[in-house]
């Protein structure tokens, strides 16, 4: 009764939606969340493997898929995988781009080239994937867009610096197109994660650093993610593909221009960390912990 009750509500059966970076992580969990709803799917995803094994389980579902191996950071690529869509489905309802990324470094260390692709990869690709969309959304009368975000655009990400410029460049140009678009019933937001364990999330860092992280126990991991993330957890990928349900859907239908987080409170906490010991929420800790953090020479 009350799924029925939450279905009718949110009136997601039967529609198109295209999900540019559908085929892993966090795509997949986007994808299948959509197939479960009753969402015809256009996929694409430059990992084929992947690709095929989220198409196979969207269709064991009931959906129709179209599922396309495809660089979207490419624009002849990304150009020809919409080509696909218009020839197979007559409109699309619903747009989510997922696809993103980046390696952490500093600023002085990266290169102009590096810079260009960043952008593209972050920004660029979503406006060539929202304008390829928007004239059929018109026609069908509105529709639904969510392009992913992240935390970095809302606060100094140092050693992220050029990717959290263009992820805060899609987030305002997310919000000046939903006031562009509003009165033709397309709604436009962003969905900002931050610590969601995914490969690529880890791809981000160093080899390094991520022997580092390989290397700590259980216990510590908890600690960390306890100190940092207010709920305790990281929000997983199914908690990002139900928030983007949210959004495509009817239950959002007056909801555009916004960013929601789903991060388990670190954009809420913006620098207030947990310390353990018993000096709780601080932006920096006082007295005993400093000591050990940093003892003094003469010690």
């Amino acid at each position: 009764m009350t799924q029925a009750f939450l279905d009718g509500r949110a009136r997601l059966q039967g529609r198109v939606a295209v999900v540019v970076g559908g085929g892993g992580g966090i795509g997949r969990a986007v994808s299948l969340g959509l197939a479960g709803a009753g969402v015809n799917l256009a996929i694409c995803d430059i990992d084929g493997t992947a690709l095929a094994a989220t198409a196979a389980e969207a269709r064991e579902l009931g959906v129709a898929v179209l599922a396309m191996e495809t660089d979207a950071t490419v624009t002849a690529a990304l150009a020809s995988f919409y080509d696909e869509v218009g020839r197979t489905f007559d409109g699309i309802d619903i747009l989510v781009n997922v696809v993103g990324g980046v390696k952490r470094g500093r600023f002085m260390d990266s290169t102009p080239e590096a810079w260009q692709a960043d952008i593209h990869r972050n920004y660029v690709y979503v406006l060539e994937s929202i304008h390829r969309v928007v004239p059929s959304m018109i026609r069908r009368g509105g529709g639904s867009i969510v392009n992913f975000t992240t935390i970095e655009a809302h606060r100094g990400a140092a050693t992220f610096a050029v990717y959290a410029g263009a992820k805060a460049a899609l987030t305002n140009f997310t919000r000046s197109l939903a006031v562009e678009l509003g009165s033709q019933n397309i709604r436009i937001n962003t969905l900002a994660s931050d610590s969601t364990p995914t490969a690529g999330n880890m791809n981000a860092i160093s080899a390094e650093l991520r022997e580092e992280a390989m290397a700590a126990t259980p216990e510590q991991h908890l600690g960390g993610r306890r100190m940092y993330i207010p709920m305790g957890r990281a929000a997983s990928v199914d908690d990002l593909a139900n928030g983007v349900l949210f959004l495509v859907s009817d239950l959002a239908a007056s909801i555009t221009g916004t960013t929601l987080h789903i991060d388990a409170g670190t954009h809420a906490a913006s620098g207030f960390i947990d310390w353990p010991n018993g000096v709780g929420h601080l932006p920096a800790p006082l007295g005993k912990p400093l000591s050990r953090l940093f003892p003094s020479a003469d010690a």
